[in-house]
């Protein structure tokens, strides 16, 4: 499958949403939220960002209340259902009022200047933007090496089986569109393989998109809440179910179908300011 090239034109991104799960992220949610807004201010993005408490045990939610008194655009919100990873993503998504989203780590191991960079890259009329750590200018640090060794041979697996061009499906920074969320639905990862099920069906779909240059840093407060060996099981399903749609479903789900619904286009959402 080749990239699908980019639309000739596109409407601009007026309203940039952020989406960030938190699981007992005491320790760096605050700095996370202040350092992305000081970083959208600078470049004059109107924007939300939305953290998902999902379920911590520590104080999180109070850090999130202390911290929407000198960030004005951070909605925290909880959620209640379901935990899990995914969940609290899919949560998210459901409460955004941006034209595109970038769902964010909370710990701090996504770098805030690259958030204006998929602004930008949205804005030449993408309708996703796939961050690589792996290609010329982006770059990791502190990455564990028996995780890094998972993680390539994963990549390579997909982009194998899926005869594409990315090689950094399984990391969650990613950028998409507002029609794009509304063309993968319904989301069925209600854990870390989510960050496989959203850019596999953008490009199974047919969405265009691109890769730009990330860079990653390993957290310095806190544990990694994501398990390889209970997801091993998990990510092999959600790719064996975007394979089958690909190879299967006979185009059903592709963008004109989604599109055709137009639904998510008729919305007024007016620009949040800062």
């Amino acid at each position: 499958m080749k990239r699908p090239a980019a639309p000739e034109s596109r409407e601009a991104i007026r309203v940039l949403s952020i989406v960030i799960p938190a699981q007992n992220e005491e320790s760096c949610i605050a700095a996370t939220v202040e350092h992305l807004y000081v970083e959208l201010r600078l470049h004059s993005i109107d924007h939300e960002i939305i953290v998902v408490d999902d379920g911590s045990t520590d104080s999180t939610w109070g850090v999130l209340q202390e911290t929407r008194s000198r960030v004005p655009t951070l909605q925290a919100v909880q959620n209640k259902g379901e935990r899990g990873f995914g969940n609290a993503v899919a949560l998210g998504l459901s409460q955004m009022q941006g034209d595109a989203v970038v769902v964010m780590m909370a710990d701090e191991s996504d770098d805030c200047r690259d958030v204006v960079r998929y602004w930008r890259a949205m804005n030449e009329g993408w309708d996703a933007v796939f961050g690589s750590r792996f290609v010329r200018g982006g770059g990791v640090i502190d990455y564990p090496w028996t995780k890094l060794f998972l993680n390539r041979l994963a990549n390579t697996f997909l982009r194998l089986l899926f005869h594409v061009p990315l090689n950094d499906f399984t990391n969650a920074f990613k950028a998409y569109r507002r029609n794009v969320i509304q063309g993968c639905r319904p989301f069925i990862s209600p854990h870390f393989n989510l960050t496989v099920e959203l850019p596999l069906k953008t490009i199974v779909r047919g969405y265009s998109w691109t890769t730009v240059p990330i860079t990653w840093r390993n957290r310095r407060t806190g544990i990694s809440k994501l398990k390889i060996k209970e997801m091993g099981s998990r990510y092999l399903f959600i790719t064996l179910y975007c394979w089958l749609e690909k190879y299967f479903s006979r185009g059903d789900y592709m963008v004109k179908a989604a599109e055709d619904q137009k639904t998510f286009m008729t919305e007024d959402r007016p620009a949040l300011r800062f």
